[in-house]
């Protein structure tokens, strides 16, 4: 719906320079697009609503590094000699004691990690170990270090960049490595269920669509392509964005649009919308800025909006998607002057409905503390807002793993918002997956962290012997001795 308001201006013969009231009666149009989220506002939370003392991880590679539901929000840790994340609770805010308890399962530093979307205590995690292992959080949250994990899924031959849960069916888990190849995994049996192996680049990104049926990439070789997970067939590729700057894709729900983000050849950060039938060209392309982050991409289906937030950027801008052209239209932005290392999205069941937030992001500062942000959108009655709240996707797969291996698609079930969420009681996570030991394997050390790493062992190791040889020095001449004597 657009509003048009016109100022009369009367028009008299013997005005000086006519063209010039005609200029002046043309710029008076202006056009101005309804929308019920026109004047959603950011707010950021007092600082004791924060987390502070959080050693966050400062890893190269291009990951949010947190993840968040209604009960916990995980961040991973900087660490030495290992990789760990800590699970802290939504409801306990404050500082984190540097003893605080964590999991600490894996052998080098972990790159991505998400919450199970049907379970609140089952989070995913992967990293530079090659290994993706999936963890059961305690009741209550964690009390001591988590070591042992749920399932371990060995597969990849190179670092696991990108974890991501599975929409709609139970214990689907897709990870995607640095070996270009992208798992499907069976978490109840620990099997791999297929392997991708169409990519010849590294994998930036990857989203499932709104049913589960079909899987999103974007690569370094700058090529946007969509998947049949389940075949291994590849129903659509294209050129995407032309610069070097990781490009990220998210499906648009129920919409069924592609939206991405990258740069352009002159290192532009923009953005584009597809149509996931035809990729021939965008639908959309629009340049936002010259600044250097990648852009994460925070897509919200029931209220069609979606947030960009680049890494090391202050700010967090919003659009609102539609189905017609020009497809996205900028609402406004929230800035800061404290740069962001990651954003985490709660999802819509954990908002607080009552005040009209429509979505809470918690962002990671450099520094170590973490900062809940909501974005509200101004209302005066304090009645459910059924216009700004549709019925949301319900947290409970609609298909098992099995049914969907097998070529089944559901559409997700909804559920309304307008009695607040009920928290169901937890489910313990259910595999016959047998644990599986890590072989040492023979062969030289692979780039220049494992060289260093295997060195300090060597070293190590060599002033062990050195040490074990001196002791034995001794008792031969004490021997040596008695026996003269």
């Amino acid at each position: 719906v657009f509003v048009c308001v016109c100022v009369c201006v009367p028009f008299t013969n013997d005005h000086p320079r006519p063209e010039l009231l005609l200029a002046h009666i043309a710029m008076s149009f202006r056009v101005v697009r309804q929308s019920k989220f026109r004047h959603v506002f950011g707010t950021a939370a007092k600082k004791e609503k924060g987390w502070d003392g959080i050693r966050i991880s400062r890893n190269a590679w291009d990951s949010p590094f947190c993840s968040v539901n209604p009960l916990f929000l995980a961040v991973v840790q900087e660490a030495q000699g290992g990789g760990s994340f800590t699970v802290v609770n939504l409801d306990k805010p404050g500082r984190v004691d540097l003893n605080a308890p964590k999991v600490c399962g894996h052998t080098a530093a972990v790159l991505d990690l998400q919450f199970c979307p049907f379970n609140d205590y089952v989070i995913a995690s992967c990293g530079e170990d090659c290994t993706v292992k999936v963890w059961e959080i305690p009741e209550g949250g964690l009390k001591t270090n988590l070591t042992e994990p749920v399932v371990d899924l060995l597969g990849h031959q190179r670092r696991v960049g990108i974890v991501e849960w599975h929409p709609t069916a139970e214990n689907i888990l897709a990870s995607a490595g640095f070996d270009y190849m992208i798992f499907i995994w069976n978490i109840g049996t620990g099997e791999q269920v297929r392997a991708l192996d169409m990519h010849t680049d590294t994998i930036y990104c990857m989203s499932w669509s709104y049913d589960g049926s079909r899987l999103a990439t974007t690569s370094k070789d700058k090529i946007l392509r969509v998947i049949d997970p389940r075949s291994g067939e590849v129903l659509g590729q294209a050129k995407s964005h032309e610069g070097t700057k990781g490009a990220r894709v998210a499906w648009t729900g129920e919409d069924n649009k592609l939206f991405t983000t990258g740069s352009s050849r002159m290192s532009e950060r923009q953005y584009a919308v597809w149509d996931p039938e035809n990729l021939d060209k965008p639908l959309k392309t629009e340049n936002i800025d010259t600044s250097s982050g990648i852009l994460f991409i925070y897509y919200d289906d029931d209220t069609k909006m979606v947030y960009l937030a680049g890494k090391g950027d202050g700010n967090v801008r919003y659009y609102e998607l539609t189905q017609e052209s020009p497809y996205v239209h900028y609402l406004t932005e929230f800035k800061t002057s404290s740069p962001q290392r990651g954003l985490g999205m709660l999802p819509k069941r954990g908002l607080d409905v009552g005040s009209c937030e429509v979505a809470r992001f918690y962002k990671l500062h450099p520094k170590g503390f973490i900062e809940p942000i909501s974005f509200t959108v101004p209302r005066k009655s304090t009645m459910f807002q059924a216009d700004i709240f549709p019925d949301t996707k319900e947290d409970a797969a609609v298909l098992s793993a099995e049914e969907w291996i097998a070529g089944e698609t559901r559409q997700p079930n909804k559920v309304s918002l307008k009695d607040g969420y009920v928290q169901p009681e937890r489910a313990a996570l259910e595999t016959s997956a047998v644990k599986k030991e890590v072989k040492e394997e023979g062969g030289p050390p692979k780039g220049e962290k494992e060289l260093i790493k295997a060195w300090h062992a060597h070293e190590k190791e060599i002033k062990d012997l050195k040490a074990q040889l001196a002791t034995a020095q001794i008792s031969i001449r004490t021997l040596e001795k008695k026996a003269d004597a």
